[in-house]
């Protein structure tokens, strides 16, 4: 589990009690102050170095002490819980596992909330439910700070190459402070709305990605079943109309393409459990605005069985692999 926390400060006139502001940001023309991280998981640990290699000092933390070598080495400073990160940087960005990591890293015991400066900028990277994210920025109002929701999408090859695209939501006003700190990280950096907006929009596209991941191993199972190389069936996709991120860049059969996790017995990249809990997030809302998503369902259910089966730590594109064991091959 892992979190960022950022900093910076800025001038500002409340107009009411909402977050509503007028005033004049310095944020924006922030000097590279230290930047808060918490969460040096498979994300975070790239992410932060990037900052690092930015020339922005991190001050981080993890539950896990041992994922803190890499940033120690590269001249981070470690403490040992999200408050005390709190109490140093006035930037802090959270990359997290799931909603309830979020709640307890932000509201809870040891929490950022606890020792938040006023006018820190909090930027949640995790995939959360839009809920959880709005729920955050009203306890971070009460606080004086300001939250925003910024999901990634791109997975850990992405976030070492600082090619994340990240989808944000939250005050228009602070999207510019925010942005400074995101394109450290990333190449594409999207306004999407107020706070949620950006977990909406990373939902919606991880919903469409392992929809498109199966489309992809079963078309590529089928073809292989009848004879085609599967080389060859993946360069006939990738110059029709079937072709799809899935079979172009993460192709799920392995020999097919090197550098990708099925290239690698299905180790690293953006494991089965995590997809299984988009997807979960996925259809709370989906029946919360009571959308019809008969494929986003039957995927969800797909990935949840794979994951009973053994492959929750593998990568999601493992779903080839679990459609060959499922035919008895």
């Amino acid at each position: 589990m892992a979190a960022l926390f950022r900093g910076s400060r800025h001038t500002w006139l409340r107009l009411n009690k909402h977050v509503d502001f007028a005033f004049v940001s310095t944020r924006s023309m922030a000097s590279k102050t230290p930047v808060g991280f918490i969460g040096l998981g498979n994300m975070g640990t790239p992410m932060a170095k990037n900052l690092l290699r930015n020339g922005y000092p991190v001050i981080a933390t993890d539950v896990f002490p041992e994922s803190y070598k890499e940033l120690l080495d590269m001249g981070a400073q470690v403490m040992d819980s999200p408050a005390e990160v709190a109490e140093k940087a006035d930037r802090i960005i959270t990359m997290l596992p799931s909603s309830p990591n979020v709640i307890e890293v932000y509201t809870g015991p040891n929490g950022i909330l606890k020792k938040v400066k006023k006018g820190t900028l909090l930027i949640d990277s995790s995939t959360i439910d839009p809920a959880v994210a709005k729920e955050m920025a009203v306890a971070a109002e009460k606080m004086g700070a300001v939250f925003m929701d910024a999901p990634v999408s791109g997975g850990v090859g992405a976030a070492n190459m600082a090619k994340l695209t990240f989808m944000v939501g939250g005050v228009e006003e602070e999207y510019n402070a925010a942005q400074e700190l995101l394109t450290c990280m990333g190449a594409n950096v999207v306004y999407c709305g107020q706070v949620g907006t950006g977990q909406a929009a990373k939902i919606c596209n991880n919903m469409l990605l392992a929809i498109g991941m199966i489309g992809t191993a079963e078309t590529m199972n089928l073809g292989i079943r009848l004879g085609l190389d599967p080389k060859l069936l993946a360069k006939i996709l990738n110059m029709s109309s079937g072709r799809c991120w899935s079979s172009d860049s993460y192709n799920p059969v392995p020999g097919v393409m090197e550098g990708v996790p099925s290239a690698n017995n299905y180790q690293g990249g953006f494991g089965t459990t995590l997809m299984a809990k988009d997807l979960g997030l996925a259809q709370n809302t989906a029946t919360n605005t009571k959308t019809p998503v008969p494929l986003g369902s039957l995927a969800h259910q797909i990935f949840r069985v794979m994951c009973s089966r053994g492959y929750a730590n593998k990568d999601f594109s493992s779903v080839f692999q679990f459609l060959r064991e499922e035919e008895g091959q």
